[in-house]
């Protein structure tokens, strides 16, 4: 049989797996960054978008995902994960080439109803691969490396990811200054190369081996009821909803607010997700560690009110405009980003896997996690998108004013205007996230000032090795050993009285 799975695989056969699963991560990066992010954007508002349908391809992915019960189905009646997900891959990818055959050929009307709707049949049959791969992962993967092998994937798929981000964007800056008319070439060429590295991605996947799982008769509907009816998985599901609808309630606006309100050149919208790139890679093989040492929803209370912080963030970049220290300050709101945003993603795949039992149950359950991220995550960006227009025109400033016999002068402390609002409401969602969140249990579970103050630790003693000079040394560890003694959990004893 074509993609048979096996009963018992040999060390060997595991270890040569997962470094061609690392392999196809890469492949998967290359594609991803190529045909989405700020590149997407750019093509999308290169054919007229407007705000709804920017909000529209951002819910793609996620609306996608509401079709994993054509993945469950298919788990369970054929029991073949390999030949699911090469092949939904394959189907998932081929649109990527059809789309780079779009601006060189379609009017901007018609070009855009069909990036629609082939970027729709790409995630459609790439929720079905990925729900698909997550469960055959969960039986790949020894569950004691889980953490570590994961940070590690993430962190080369991340240089990848910045690598190509800064040659791509180098090329379109290229193109735009000495060649502009060539710009739709150069957007054609992007999805034409991600479609044939995504399809070399699906090669990869189709050499690694395969645990046996065997098919089931249940029905659909009734194997859904046993997420819902496991308590804990239960809040799990209620914090990713909450979590989801408040990330991406913001997250897909940030690159059209750079390019559109802060008018920033493409250059620099780049310039800003390689901080956050670099971030990522920095902190990821850190949480991979502190995941499979403590837990993943420790990681979780610590990194999501950091990325909560950031979102927050955004809504000082204008004051009403651009001023001196917006560049600045979206620099740190990336590296907070970047450094959050590796522990969480890391965290809920990891937290997923553990609070799913094995084998048979796992895609179900794993499915339910993807589903409810997907009507929650998918709703966000359609509702951004659909009030971006309403708020565009309104603006709420809270100033300062200062009279005096030498003139009178007005500090602006706050201003919202646009999607600032939409940051300021996803900040809020998230702080009631972060309340959901503690009533998930998970074993291993760790008082977070005790990780604070390791990571506290691991920080000063990283940027102490930065330099061998010791005045110099000595500054750089202030900082970091003055926030250990904060977050230290052991309490000190108090010296006994002497007798009498």
């Amino acid at each position: 049989m074509l993609f048979q799975p096996q009963q018992n695989i040999p060390r060997e056969e595991v270890e040569r797996g997962l470094k061609l699963v690392i392999r196809d991560g890469v492949a998967a990066e290359m594609m991803t960054t190529l045909t989405g992010g700020a590149f997407l954007v750019a093509v999308a508002l290169s054919f007229g978008a407007s705000n709804f349908q920017i909000g529209l391809i951002a819910a793609l992915p996620t609306i996608g995902n509401l079709f994993q019960l054509v993945a469950i189905w298919l788990l369970h009646r054929f029991a073949n994960r390999r030949a699911i997900t090469v092949i939904c891959t394959i189907a998932a990818r081929v649109p990527l080439l059809l789309i780079a055959l779009l601006p060189l050929f379609m009017p901007t009307d018609l070009g855009l109803m069909l990036l629609i709707g082939l970027l729709f049949v790409h995630h459609f049959f790439g929720a079905i691969s990925g729900t698909s791969w997550s469960s055959w992962m969960k039986d790949l993967v020894p569950e004691e490396i889980l953490g570590a092998y994961f940070s590690n994937r993430s962190r080369k798929i991340q240089i990848v990811a910045v690598v190509m981000s800064i040659l791509t964007a180098s090329v379109l800056d290229y193109v735009t200054a000495n060649q502009p008319g060539e710009l739709d070439v150069a957007y054609a060429s992007m999805f034409a190369i991600a479609g044939i590295v995504g399809l070399y991605g699906a090669y990869l996947l189709a050499r690694t081996p395969e645990p046996m799982i065997y098919p089931v008769k249940q029905n659909l509907f009734r194997l859904f009821q046993a997420p819902l009816r496991d308590t804990n998985f239960r809040k799990l599901l209620a914090f990713i909803a909450v979590w989801a609808f408040a990330v991406n309630l913001a997250a897909p606006f940030f690159t059209v607010y750079m390019l559109t309100m802060l008018e920033f050149s493409f250059s620099w919208v780049i310039f800003f997700t390689f901080v956050s790139q670099i971030s990522n890679i920095f902190f990821v093989r850190i949480w991979g560690r502190y995941s499979d040492k403590y837990s993943n929803k420790t990681v979780l209370r610590i990194c999501a009110p950091i990325y909560l912080v950031a979102i927050f963030l955004w809504t000082f970049t204008t004051f009403p405009d651009r001023h001196a220290l917006t560049v600045p300050l979206l620099v740190v709101i990336h590296i907070m980003s970047g450094m959050a945003l590796s522990g969480i993603n890391l965290a809920l795949n990891n937290i997923g896997f553990k609070l799913s039992p094995g084998k048979q149950d796992a895609a179900v359950f794993l499915s339910t996690r993807s589903l409810t991220n997907a009507m929650f995550a998918g709703v966000a960006p359609v509702i951004g998108g659909l009030f971006a227009d309403y708020f565009a025109e309104r603006q709420l400033n809270w100033n300062l004013e200062w009279t005096s016999p030498e003139g009178d002068r007005v500090f602006h402390t706050l201003s919202l205007q646009a999607w600032d609002f939409f940051f300021i409401t996803a900040f809020i969602f998230g702080l009631f996230a972060l309340y959901r969140l503690t009533f998930v249990k998970e074993a291993g579970e760790t008082e977070r000032r005790v990780v604070l103050a390791e990571l506290v630790s691991d920080l000063g003693r990283d940027a102490r090795a930065l330099t061998s000079i010791a005045g110099i040394r000595s500054v750089v560890s202030m900082p970091f050993s003055f926030f250990s003694l904060i977050v230290k959990p052991e309490r000190r004893r108090r010296p006994r009285k002497a007798a009498g």
